[in-house]
């Protein structure tokens, strides 16, 4: 049984180390990672404003977290992460769809995402509509695929 629950102060460091696990799976190098580290990391600021979720498994411990930022009648899924060995186990599910519903109550319609590739087609499978690539915000000359989510009718526009 998966839970989604709001981040708690505190929490920043544990929950951008899911973050780090979570991009360091896909094989990226040192460098990469050490790049990426400022575009993944938690925000306390982020979790007092309770833009942060946090997926919990049945014992409570934190398998996965997601932000959402909203920015007027848009929301950006600005972070989602799930601890490697909780992937595939429907915690992503769980946490996309807690953040199309935090990104309606914030008074979005809908919700940009900027993907890693190797989460690309999770997005697609969530209803996500390919935009166009766009520019990393992490690696200089790196484009990433950008998609954009219906919030309205619960599917891609």
């Amino acid at each position: 049984m998966i839970s989604v629950r709001p981040a708690r102060r505190g929490e920043a460091a544990s929950l951008t180390a899911i973050c780090l696990r979570s991009k360091a799976h896909w094989g990226y190098d040192a460098e990469f990672m050490r790049l990426s580290r400022p575009a993944i990391t938690v925000d306390e600021a982020d979790i007092e404003a309770g833009h942060v979720l946090v997926a919990c498994d049945a014992v409570g411990n934190a398998v996965g977290l997601v932000r959402v930022q909203p920015e007027g009648a848009a929301a950006e899924l600005g972070l989602m992460f799930v601890d490697p060995p909780a992937i595939g186990s429907g915690v992503g599910r769980t946490l996309f769809t807690a953040a199309a519903a935090l990104a309606r109550e914030l008074g979005a319609e809908r919700m940009a995402i900027l993907a890693d590739p190797n989460a690309a087609p999770f997005y697609e499978r969530m209803g996500a509509r390919f935009v166009r690539n766009a520019p990393s915000d992490a690696i200089p000359g790196r484009t990433l695929p950008f998609y954009e989510y219906d919030l309205m009718s619960g599917a891609a526009q």
